[in-house]
């Protein structure tokens, strides 16, 4: 070998060949730098430690699989090969897989992410959006057929039946899960006819509701035109979609209690609301009555007293007319439906069998007219108390 003339591309070729042959599955840790998201959709990064750096690529279609979005700094567990690359005479790893190193790297991320978004004024108070309280239509974006999804429905139900429900399915875990909730966000903001928008799905570890803690679904609720309630694993999980909503839950069902009104609670102010209106109108009228009773009584209105007395009697008059006049348009009616009564009564069938008639019934339907009557057939005669039934040999001509 010491003699033997390579070209580079010779030389080149055969440390790919003993590199991609001995490094052909390789799990390596490291630090992202530099990570570049292609318009194509590969992945191009640096795995580093603090000696020593590797190029990085992972494809589109392979990226897919990786639950969240990379970020530089992030130290990560990638499974993959080596590879050679000739026109440079480089090496790189082909990754196949990438996980966080630890949960600590994603309560990192969360929390880089947070700041950010923070910073450039995603979660100001001044800016989110008032939850409507009678909403006509509300959008849902969680899983289809999931737990959350039919305790919100049953919630939605029991409080406020009027409201309708329009499901966004999206994946609320795993790979591509991000996209498809910013997707099912942004196809709701497209619709005319949505009210508010509630975000959610169950509880889970961090690696599940990570999808609520990309940034993707952090700018599509952000931009959301549309009210966003987030409802999003327990009570003590915390996500960078709950930040950004205009409105916070604990659960999908405290979501969907927060979004809807009750419909007890409503029936109960319009109750209370009646009571008290009609108390309060008739308290005024009291008052306003001793009022004008005064200014009747004083010295200035002792001559249009007698008038004011006149124009109330025509105006008791005018009630009694009205009243009476409703009193005999009601009897009218009472009378007329009596009437209606007694003609439906008179035409009801067990009445007129009662009067004797009788009614023939043949293949189980009545006949009509004699020539429909078959005497060689058994039939049927219903009388009032009883059905006598003629069969052939029972017969007799007519």
């Amino acid at each position: 070998m010491d003699n033997l003339l390579l070209t580079v591309s010779d030389l080149t070729s055969q440390i790919k060949i003993i590199l991609e042959e001995e490094f052909n599955s390789i799990r390596v840790i490291g630090e992202i730098s530099n990570f570049k998201a292609h318009i194509s959709g590969h992945w191009y990064f640096t795995l580093k430690d603090g000696d020593a750096a590797i190029s990085c690529t992972m494809w589109r279609g392979i990226n897919n699989y990786v639950f969240f979005t990379p970020q530089d700094g992030m130290k990560v567990v990638v499974t993959g090969r080596l590879t050679v690359y000739p026109p440079r005479g480089s090496y790189q790893i082909d990754v196949r897989s990438m996980v966080p190193a630890g949960e600590g790297e994603l309560q990192a991320a969360f929390e880089k992410l947070k700041r950010k978004l923070a910073k450039e004024g995603l979660f100001d108070e001044e800016i989110k959006k008032p939850i409507p309280k009678f909403p006509k239509k509300i959008g849902i974006v969680t899983g289809s057929g999931t737990a959350a999804l039919k305790d919100m429905i049953s919630v939605a139900k029991r409080r406020y039946p009027l409201v309708e429900l329009l499901v966004a399915e999206a994946r609320v875990q795993g790979e591509s899960a991000a996209k498809e909730i910013s997707d099912a966000i942004l196809k709701l903001n497209k619709r005319k006819d949505i009210d508010v928008i509630i975000v959610a799905r169950g509880g889970g570890s961090l690696e599940d509701l990570w999808p609520f803690n990309e940034e993707i679904v952090a700018r599509a609720i952000f931009k959301s035109k549309i009210p966003v309630v987030s409802g999003v694993g327990h009570e003590i999980d915390f996500t960078i979609a709950d930040f950004v909503s205009d409105l916070r839950a604990p659960t999908p069902t405290a979501a969907m209690e927060l979004a809807t009104p009750n419909l007890d609670e409503i029936f109960a102010f319009v109750n209370d609301f009646s009571y008290n209106s009609t108390t309060n109108i008739f308290s005024k009228i009291n008052n306003f009555r001793s009022v004008v009773s005064q200014l009747m009584n004083s010295y200035g209105f002792i001559n249009p007293v007698n008038k004011i007395r006149n124009n109330a009697q025509f105006l008791d008059n005018l009630i009694y007319r009205i009243n009476k006049n409703l009193e005999l348009k009601i009897n009218s009616i009472k009378n007329n439906l009596i009437i209606q009564n007694k003609t439906v009564e008179s035409h009801n069938f067990m009445n007129i069998l009662k009067r004797g008639f009788t009614a023939i019934k043949q293949n189980d339907r009545f006949v009509e007219r004699s020539n429909q009557l078959d005497l060689n057939s058994e039939f049927e005669i219903k009388f009032y108390d009883k059905e006598k039934v003629i069969k052939r040999n029972d017969k007799k001509e007519s």
